[in-house]
């Protein structure tokens, strides 16, 4: 059983509509990406999700229990199982960072002589213990966002919520946060939903990712096989968007998917076995264990016998491939 069920939730603003449809299943223990791009819908979900927001139609399920729908509001209890960090952080500006994790357990009513070492524990857990007594302000973006994970741990969350919780951060830093927040699924078991369009983000941590274009669910799946073979025009738009430039617009594109079935160096096999010239375009290609995951761009050559020996090649590897417009 899923620990996590939106079916066929559907919300508008006026006569604008925000989700249309959405319906997901996300499993105990997965880190679940749902990538689009901004004005998609996805922040509107993870509002509805975490209560936030009203819907107009369909059910959030938790543990096999009805948590909300139109007529069902989140009660407190549950509410305090699913936790949300934020891209601003919302820390409390007046407050040190001890305190702003101890608002969580003051919210939650723990008892207040358990309260300060609950909040120091959650601090270690972030690496953040020697920073109790300093201010937001004199801290780092992704340390403030620690401090945020913080507070939410201290709810002892099963879900957490990430609304575009590594966007306002720079590269390093993002892969930071993404290490910890990879570390706290693992060590604790906690399923995360993150909120993102960093593809990047998404790519790193998630098991499981499902892209949302215009209100809807357009695609769902395994991370690696949607952005292996993305079958979506908007998924594609999406993981090839300043990717892949060409001034050729008449020109047709190869895109050949790796994984793991091929040992060679292929594309320096394509020149050599096949006596073909390769014009690259685009490479996004791991070495996991030997073998080669990813997807790489070419272009079709031009002579049609060219590209009929391309593609015989290919097939002979047992290589997927396919024409894409450039």
């Amino acid at each position: 059983m899923a620990e996590l069920v939106i079916s066929h939730l559907s919300k508008s603003f006026g006569e604008k509509k925000v989700l249309d449809d959405v319906s997901l299943e996300i499993e105990k223990g997965d880190i679940f990406g749902v990538l689009g791009i901004s004005g998609a819908g996805k922040s509107t979900l993870v509002r509805c999700i975490n209560g936030l927001e009203t819907f107009d139609s369909g059910e959030i399920w938790y543990q096999g229990k009805l948590l909300s729908s139109p007529d069902v509001r989140i009660a407190r209890s549950d509410r305090m199982r699913i936790a949300m960090i934020f891209q601003s952080f919302n820390l409390l500006q007046q407050s040190n960072v001890l305190k702003n994790v101890m608002l969580a357990l003051e919210i939650k009513g723990y008892p207040k002589q358990e309260m300060k070492q609950k909040a120091l524990d959650c601090l270690s857990r972030v690496g953040l213990a020697d920073y109790a007594s300093a201010y937001p302000s004199q801290l780092s973006g992704g340390q403030q966002q620690r401090v945020a994970i913080a507070r939410s741990l201290a709810l002892d969350p099963e879900v957490l919520l990430c609304d575009e919780a590594t966007s306002a951060l720079d590269p390093e830093t993002t892969m930071e946060i993404l290490e910890l927040l990879s570390s706290l699924n693992k060590e604790y078991g906690i399923t995360i939903v993150m909120i993102s369009h960093q593809i990047n983000a998404i790519e790193s941590i998630c098991n499981k990712v499902a892209v949302i274009d215009k209100a809807k669910i357009v695609e769902q799946g395994e991370t690696y096989e949607v952005f292996l073979a993305p079958k979506s025009e908007a998924t594609k738009r999406i993981i090839y968007t300043n990717r892949v430039h060409t001034k050729l617009s008449d020109q047709k594109l190869v895109r050949i998917s790796f994984d793991g079935n091929v040992d060679e160096p292929l594309i320096s096999e394509i020149v050599s076995t096949c006596g073909i010239l390769v014009s690259l375009v685009h490479a996004d290609t791991r070495v996991q264990e030997g073998k080669a995951y990813g997807v790489t761009i070419i272009q079709k050559p031009s002579d049609e016998k060219d590209a009929k020996k391309l593609y015989r090649f290919l097939e002979l590897k047992g290589v997927k491939y396919e024409e894409v417009d450039a």
